[in-house]
């Protein structure tokens, strides 16, 4: 059985006690001595549902690097910072995240027009980013449907000329 942080290793996924591994939120609960759960009340919903993201999504030795938020995860439900950790959120998400997004997809442009919007720290804010989101999401869908079509059609080429050759060997 773990007894610190420092014996911890964080696991992927939840678990049936903490003999059968951790993840972060449920480490919370032990070293809180609260119920083994994934769902501490003790823990800002925020907070524990992005934990449980980060958790499951990192590979391995990415996932050890959340132990250091462990102690800092008790106290937070109830503190009054949900609302500004949920735009704190939608901002990494529109600003950060989506515009990462459009610059692998080569949608230059529009990842600077994202990324140039006002920080997202209040309605008014995330109401203004409204129309610049649906415009880069109808562009996104334009562009990807443009994609499908050439690769639809590269492909039909391919096939045809794979199918000439071939008679033309028989």
């Amino acid at each position: 059985m773990t007894s610190t942080l420092d014996d911890l290793v964080l696991d992927k996924g939840s678990h049936k006690s903490a003999a059968d591994g951790m993840c972060i939120m449920e480490a919370v609960a032990y070293f809180q001595g609260q119920p083994f759960t994934d769902a501490p009340p003790c823990v800002s919903p925020i907070l524990r549902n992005f934990g449980i993201s980060l958790n499951d999504r990192f590979p391995d030795d990415q996932r050890q690097l959340l132990k250091p938020l462990i102690p800092l995860l008790p106290g937070t439900a109830g503190d009054g910072l949900d609302e500004a950790r949920g735009y704190l959120a939608l901002d990494w998400l529109i600003r950060t995240y989506t515009a990462a997004w459009f610059d692998l997809a080569g949608m230059t442009a529009e990842a600077a027009e994202l990324r140039g919007l006002v920080r997202i720290a209040d309605l008014a804010a995330a109401h203004a980013a409204g129309p610049v989101v649906r415009e880069m999401r109808s562009r996104a869908a334009a562009a990807g449907a443009a994609a499908w079509d050439a690769a639809g059609a590269a492909a039909w080429d391919a096939a045809g000329a794979a199918a000439w050759a071939a008679a033309g060997d028989g």
